[in-house]
């Protein structure tokens, strides 16, 4: 066995100290049948070097005077827990000086894997020209990787020492053959991991097969790893659906103010409210809600009556709002129309000016160019003008119907001017007297109200039976119809069976006339060529017709099938005696609601198959022209008896 300290002397040292290091170590190399002098050649050629690293049994990874190995993947003392200390970012392999990989060459440059030396065993990389290691898709949450091509001779403590250089390993499941799991504590850390890939693996310095592998790191799916990553999903939603929550609840409008409760003092102090104009909003909601939450009784509808009289003599004062807000509606309508006659006006003194000098007396003392601006600027004062002018005609229209609509029916300006007169007084007082009455109206109408929904219960009970039968035999009916249409299917089935077999019982006689047409035509040549009489030909013409005629009625009786059940027997009985009455036959809706009568269950539909399947006895016929044209069924069984 060769130390290991032997190659890495002769695969570190410069060109110009070689031929020394070889004598030296010719010592150490007595395993091996080589002779110092095949040493003795020109280190400058690098296939000469090459040769001489396979001779030792290395892998030439570099030319001679370059250093093989990076300074961070040799330092004895590297500590892979760097990752784990506060205000460090996780540790990537690729990140030059911390991991297992050598600073990064520029990027049109690939990356050259070094030798990687521990204190077991030493890992070699592949051949740079061969294409990297394949991996499978990498599972969610990954933190295990396989591990296979291991050495036989490999230990558990081998595989800690090489992979621990990767991260914290938390389990290690090594198989009986050349393979291991291995789980580390970060996702990351299967990235480094996956970086030794590729890589051979020797144990110390022996060159057994048992002491070599070639390694193969792939993404493992283990089921922790799955569990924790989902457990880390489920975390991170929980913590989106809060925030989202805490997001709507700030956005979200305030709520209204809670609405107190009923009592006396409230009572009192919101009948003073409801007489405040700018309180009146706020009191007038709770007057709702306490309304509609049932609060009126016999105690205290005196009081809701004087709260609801204050609300309606809000009405009057909005009332008279609304007429001062249309008073100045109406002057800043007129205002607006002074401001658009005074501006039509100018527009015309304009227009005006431009005309004058389009005349020819000051026309042909302007320029082209002058008269083209004069042009320009006279048709664009125009085509303002003319729109002044439709804006206030129009204005002026829209005050003529007004007025128009005036003098038909008085407005509510014009009411409140007469409420404001001398009768304003004896207007008030008959309206609060035509209040009361009202409320005493529909305290009476409540009563008569709640009488007839205590009778309407009463109704609605009976009713309810009623429904209750009603929809008892619509579910009886809709079985039947489904029972119906079950029966429909089998008989559709049924007729696609007997069509099959009429097609093949078709096919077949059509092979035994092809059969019989070719007898004939041998049995002519042979009666030509024999010289027998036309008689026996005529003869076998006879006999081939017969049995054509024979076949033919085999199948049109296999065809016609019997009655399936008394029940269709009786049908036809009925159907036939029905339409013999009607000698001009009757549609399948008036036969329907005829046989309906005598069998609640049976359908127009059942009908109608009925009379198709006895095409002697009954036929359909089109009478009328358009749209009067009508299907009928008629009687033809008696037709059929005259003609035989």
């Amino acid at each position: 066995m060769v130390d290991a300290a032997v190659f890495q002397s002769v695969a570190l040292c410069p060109p110009q100290e070689l031929p020394q290091m070889m004598a030296a170590a010719a010592d150490g190399l007595g395993s091996i049948a080589l002779d110092t002098t095949q040493l003795n050649m020109s280190v400058t050629d690098p296939t000469a070097w090459a040769t001489a690293m396979n001779n030792l049994g290395m892998v030439p990874v570099g030319l001679p005077g370059q250093q093989l190995v990076s300074d961070s993947i040799c330092v004895p003392g590297f500590d892979p827990g760097l990752n784990m200390m506060t205000g460090i970012t996780p540790i990537n392999p690729m990140i030059p000086g911390l991991g297992l990989v050598p600073p990064p060459p520029p990027t049109e440059v690939t990356v050259v894997k070094e030798i990687i030396h521990c204190k077991s065993c030493t890992l070699f990389p592949q051949n740079p020209n061969l294409p990297p290691p394949s991996t499978r898709e990498r599972p969610p949450g990954c933190k295990t990787v396989f591990v296979g091509g291991l050495p036989e001779n490999a230990t558990e403590e081998i595989i800690q020492e090489v992979f621990e250089q990767c991260g914290d390993i938390t389990a290690i499941r090594k198989s009986k053959k050349n393979f291991c799991h291995i789980r580390f504590a970060e996702e990351f850390m299967v990235d480094k991991a996956i970086y030794l890939s590729g890589y051979r693996m020797r144990l110390g310095s022996s060159t057994d097969k048992k002491d070599s592998g070639r390694l193969h790191v792939d993404f493992a799916q283990a089921r922790d790893d799955f569990y924790e990553w989902e457990c880390k999903q489920r975390m991170r939603a929980r913590e989106e659906r809060h925030r989202r929550k805490l997001e709507e609840d700030r956005l979200r409008p305030p709520s209204p103010p809670a609405i107190m409760h009923y009592s006396e003092h409230e009572a009192a102090l919101l009948a003073e409210k409801l007489k405040d104009d700018s309180k009146f909003s706020e009191a007038i909601t709770v007057l709702l809600s306490w309304i509609e939450r049932g609060e009126v009784n016999r105690r205290s509808a005196n009081q809701f009556y004087s709260m609801v009289q204050s609300a309606n003599s809000h009405v009057r004062r909005l009332m008279n709002e609304k007429a001062t807000h249309e008073q100045e509606m109406e002057e800043a309508k007129e205002n607006f129309k002074n401001a658009l006659t005074g501006i039509l006006t100018q527009f015309e003194q304009i227009v005006a000016v431009f005309n004058a000098s389009t005349r020819q007396k000051a026309w042909d003392h302007f320029s082209k160019a002058q008269r083209k601006n004069i042009d320009i600027w006279r048709k664009h004062s125009e085509e303002l003008r003319n729109a002044q002018s439709e804006q206030l005609m129009g204005i002026r229209r829209e005050e003529e119907m007004e007025m128009s609509d005036d003098e038909n029916c008085d407005s509510p300006t014009k009411k409140m001017r007469v409420d404001e007169s001398a009768l304003a007084a004896q207007a008030y007082a008959l309206k609060e007297e035509n209040d009361s009455l009202r409320w005493q109206l529909d305290a009476y109408r409540n009563e008569v109200e709640l009488l007839k929904q205590e009778k309407e219960q009463l109704f609605r009970t009976e009713e309810n039976l009623t429904k209750d039968q009603q929809l008892q035999f619509l579910q009886q009916t809709v079985q039947g119809m489904q029972q119906q249409l079950l029966a429909i299917q089998e008989e559709l089935n049924n007729k696609k069976s007997e069509l099959e077999q009429a097609k093949e019982e078709q096919s077949h006689t059509q092979a035994l006339l092809k059969v019989l047409q070719e007898q004939l035509k041998g049995t002519k040549d042979l009666v030509e060529t024999n010289g027998h009489s036309h008689e026996d030909a005529n003869e076998i013409n006879v006999l081939t017709v017969a049995l054509v005629n024979q076949d033919r009625e085999n199948n049109s009786e296999k065809r016609i099938q019997g009655l399936k059940s008394e029940k269709e027997a009786l049908l036809i009985g009925i159907i036939s005696t029905f339409l013999h009455v009607h000698p001009f036959g009757a549609n399948i809706e008036y036969l329907w609601s005829y046989m309906q009568q005598l069998d609640s269950k049976i359908s127009a539909n059942e009908i109608e198959m009925l009379l198709m399947r006895l095409p002697r006895m009954f036929k359909q016929e089109f009478t009328g022209v358009g749209a009067t044209l009508e299907k009928r069924w008629k009687l033809c069984a008696f037709e059929g008896i005259k003609t035989t």
